[in-house]
């Protein structure tokens, strides 16, 4: 598991996730041409309240994966 402070619209929080979610979350970020905060930002506001981030993040990461392995 490995913390991390983001800035969300000014805000500073901190997630918690395992390794490989921050990769994929890197990744997936990289592939958009946005930054980290920009797209854990963007899975928050997507989320609509309040609500566990982390949760929400690793959600979007399988949702993501699973997206794309149904396009093969």
């Amino acid at each position: 598991m490995r913390k991390r402070s983001i800035t969300i619209d000014g805000h500073r929080t901190s997630i918690t996730l395992e390794d490989a979610f921050w990769q994929e979350l890197t990744a997936l970020a990289r592939d958009r041409g946005l930054s980290l905060n920009a797209l854990v930002a963007e899975v928050d506001h997507r989320k609509g309240g309040p609500g566990n981030l982390s949760s929400a993040l690793r959600v979007h990461v399988l949702e993501t994966l699973r997206g794309k392995i149904s396009r093969v």
